[in-house]
């Protein structure tokens, strides 16, 4: 029945959404389904939503209303849309009423479920709606279609406990179960030996993985185990909360030599008023201390981190505090994001919501003033020698080669397409707002 049958998958939102991406593409061509070049030339086309922000949403119900248009002139078309958006309360109920024409809905509970849920779609001829409220055991062995041959994400953790009081993640992804340390070890060896050279490391909140657990284990126990692993060169990881980044955590990463020397360290915010209407569990001067330990353990470090403006009840007195916490830190990068309201949590209800337009003001100040220091940062590494884990051609310029350096910062240069997959030592020589423009060294890459 599936014989010449093909797939195309959108995929919106976070890291994670990429991860189960790859799991259903994987679960999808086990079936026997292939790879299709566009949406129009599927026979199925599935939708991996996010929630985090109203503009995701925004997007998905855009493309569904593009798909409508296919819809009417191929009907046999299954469109199906799964992840954190349908989780939500109701919105089964608001898809079905606004877009009758999709055949399949799930959620992030139930989504290593697709190729049941695509035979009864088939079988029945009628639309399919089954999200599950809560997740069952983390399934194991699955298999995974992945886009990339020498970088794989590995999720070790799914769901969060923190419930700050603007994300919907608790409520789309559930509670925090983290899978067992060996079924993680297994796999990245088992990538390893397939020529995976660096892994990342995916959950909500990486630092509070284990608390579940029956054995006595952690994130930093966690990286030990997998700095062992042979053949893996790079390992990353994504994202920290604050509050659980233990000293033990940080010692941990210094002394890993696979580790790489990259800190996402999402702040939100700078004010302590603010910090405390989110539920983030920190305050200012405890963030900045960690920021002093992280950099006097790890020399060299970069750090990057997430923004917000915005947010119910915040004054120019608070966004100032957030505008002198960058200063202050100094990161290398930061994602600046202006507050969205989103149904169901506790934020959306709060009173004093600040003006768009003022919202619009403060953003762009923000990402002024981070500009100005990503430039200053990328600039200083002028001069400087950074081993590359090279990826390919660039895709502005596909004559020039790019990769990453061990603190992610990405790197352009010349150099032979046979260095793709290997490190290479490259001196900066100018830096870019956004990258690093480089020349390769005599040595070339290395294995």
């Amino acid at each position: 029945m599936l014989q010449g049958k093909t797939v195309y998958i959108y995929t919106f939102g976070c890291q994670m959404n990429d991860a189960d991406t790859e799991m259903m593409a994987g679960l999808l061509e086990a079936m026997g389904y292939e790879r299709a070049g566009s949406a129009g030339e599927a026979d199925v086309i599935l939708i991996n939503t996010c929630c985090v922000r109203e503009t995701a949403e925004n997007k998905v119900w855009g493309l569904l209303g593009e798909l409508k248009t296919l819809k009417k002139k191929r009907p046999e078309v299954i469109i199906g849309i799964g992840g954190c958006m349908p989780q939500q309360p109701g919105m089964a109920d608001e898809i079905a009423g606004r877009a009758p024409y999709v055949d399949l809905v799930f959620g992030t509970h139930n989504r290593h479920e697709l190729p049941r849920l695509l035979e009864l779609v088939y079988s029945k001829g009628k639309p399919l709606y089954e999200v599950w409220d809560k997740a069952a055991v983390i399934p194991e062995g699955l298999p995974v279609r992945r886009e990339s041959r020498l970088k794989a994400w590995v999720p070790i953790m799914f769901g969060c406990n923190n419930y700050c009081t603007y994300c919907i993640v608790p409520y789309v992804r559930g509670r925090e179960r983290s899978r067992e340390p060996g079924a993680i070890v297994t796999e990245v060896r088992n990538l390893a030996l397939q020529g995976y050279r660096e892994v990342t490391l995916l959950g909500q909140n990486v630092n509070s993985y284990g608390k579940d657990l029956p054995e006595k284990v952690d994130f930093a126990d966690l990286l030990k185990m997998l700095n062992a692993v042979d053949s893996l060169w790079r390992i990353r990881y994504t994202t920290s909360h604050p509050r659980d980044f233990s000293d033990k955590l940080i010692k941990t990463i210094a002394s890993c030599d696979k580790v790489c020397e990259n800190v996402h360290l999402p702040a939100q915010a700078g004010s302590n008023r603010i910090l405390a209407r989110m539920n983030r569990g920190y305050t200012r001067e405890y963030y900045l201390g960690l920021v002093e330990r992280i950099r006097t353990t790890i020399p060299g470090a970069s750090l990057t981190t997430d923004l917000m403006v915005g947010f119910p009840g915040e004054t120019q007195e608070d966004f100032n505090d957030t505008l002198d916490l960058v200063r202050r830190v100094r990161y290398d990068q930061a994602f600046t994001f202006v507050y969205n309201p989103r149904s169901g949590t506790p934020a959306a209800r709060m009173p004093d919501q600040v003006s768009e337009e003022e919202k619009s003001r403060r953003i762009q100040e923000l990402i002024a003033v981070q500009k100005e220091i990503s430039l200053a940062r990328n600039r200083a590494e002028e001069g400087r020698i950074h081993e590359v884990l090279v990826e390919g051609p660039s895709e502005n310029n596909p004559a020039f080669l790019t990769g990453r350096t061990r603190t992610n910062k990405k790197v352009v240069f010349s150099g032979s397409e046979s260095l793709i997959g290997t490190l290479a030592d490259v001196r900066i020589d100018e830096g870019k707002l956004t990258y690093l423009a480089g020349s390769l060294l005599p040595a070339g890459g290395r294995e």
